[in-house]
């Protein structure tokens, strides 16, 4: 006589429930894109930005994740050349996460040239507020400290170089100051948001000289590009003492040999201070919405950024709907970039970065009304945009 377990029959269903589970789970699943991978360049673009927690989620290592897939901005108005990036987003003032955006390779890493000094006057006037640095301390020119270009007068105390430092863009100002604070002080603006390919440890003759070649540090190791940490302030701290070993009319002279005959874009990324569009953008939107800075220095910062460029070429500002702008850009051999935080009368938040590497001319100042009529095309796109979570009904 055959004999039968009650049970067999329930828990056959029960596996089969389960494998059919299983497979629909790995059918829906997608691998993550490839590592580097931009992702603007392989989705459709949405008509509105779904934005959640994900946007500033981070990774293992504690790196702020890749932009959010946005829609690509409009092409460039008129023709600029070279490798581009653009981030333009209106972000929440609270949780600084963008509520609507458009973007052109937001997470490639490009040279930011002078467009970092802001991180430098961030930095300084966080040392002021912890009474690391007195307002009133004056500072003289150096051999030692004097970068290339012009410089500010003996005596001059840290007002007057924070206010050099954005609008003449001082690379002396800069230098004196960064040092002034510490090397990892500036870095920390971005490190401590988990900028992991930003890199701002540098000052301004350190740059030059390791490109020049007359830095044994920088030229004799294989690590200081992908180095951080301890082991990247060990190595900015010994190139930074070797660039201060040079005048700098001989650093004038070694450096305008090199760009005429050695120069290669791929030693920008490796001497210069760099960022992407998506990374410098947070760290502008943290700057203005969530500095940390006290009363005092942060009208101090907002008074000097203003006097930055940016604000006359802005299309908003034109139109009468600008409450505030602030701006900082650079500009060095075939590079351009230009960064700015605007609030408009209508309570808009927008930063916007803008960055140009390889261009066919060598001195780019000239492409900046090109530039500004990109950064106003997206700009224009954002603004088009319904906010995240703002359905087309509410719109009518």
């Amino acid at each position: 006589m055959k004999s039968t377990n009650p049970w067999a029959a329930p828990l056959l269903a029960l596996l089969l429930l389960a494998l059919l589970l299983l497979a629909l789970l790995l059918l829906g699943c997608r691998p993550p894109p490839p590592e580097g991978q931009v992702r603007l360049e392989r989705a459709p673009a949405p008509t509105t930005v779904q934005v959640d927690r994900q946007a500033v989620a981070r990774d293992p290592d504690g790196c702020l994740a890749h932009a959010p897939p946005v829609p690509k901005v409009p092409p460039p108005p008129h023709h600029l050349s070279g490798r581009l990036g653009l981030w333009v987003a209106e972000v929440d003032p609270q949780t600084l996460l963008p509520l609507r955006a458009v973007g052109t390779n937001p997470d490639s890493v490009f040279p930011l040239a002078s467009t970092y000094k802001q991180a430098v006057l961030w930095a300084t006037l966080r040392a002021v507020d912890r009474g690391e640095l007195p307002p009133t301390e004056r500072f003289a020119v150096t051999r030692d400290n004097q970068s290339l270009g012009a410089y500010p007068y003996d005596g001059s105390n840290v007002r007057t170089l924070t206010e050099r430092m954005i609008r003449n863009s001082d690379n002396t100002a800069t230098d004196i100051l960064h040092r002034r604070v510490g090397l990892q002080a500036v870095q920390d603006t971005a490190d401590e948001l988990g900028l992991c390919a930003t890199r701002l440890i540098l000052p301004t003759r350190d740059w030059w000289v390791a490109q020049a070649g007359l830095s044994a540090t920088y030229s004799g190791t294989r690590r200081w590009a992908g180095a951080r940490g301890e082991d990247r302030l060990r190595l900015a701290t010994l190139i930074d003492r070797d660039a201060r070993v040079y005048r700098a009319d001989y650093l004038q002279r070694r450096l305008d040999d090199y760009f005429d005959h050695r120069h290669r874009p791929e030693d920008d990324l490796k001497a210069l201070n760099i960022s992407t569009p998506y990374e410098f953008g947070t760290l502008v939107a943290h700057a203005f919405l969530r500095s940390g800075l006290g009363p005092r220095t942060q009208a101090w910062q907002r008074e000097v950024m203003a006097m930055g460029y940016g604000r006359s070429g802005l299309k908003l500002t034109h139109q009468g709907r600008v409450a505030y702008a602030a701006g900082k850009g650079g500009n060095g051999w075939r590079l351009l970039t230009y960064s700015g935080y605007v609030r408009t009368k209508a309570g808009q938040h927008l930063v916007y970065v803008f960055m140009q590497h390889g261009a066919d001319q060598t001195y780019t100042m000239p492409n900046t009304r090109r530039a500004f009529a990109w950064i106003n095309a997206g700009i224009d796109a954002v603004l088009r945009q319904p906010a995240a979570g703002e359905s087309r009904a509410g719109k009518r």
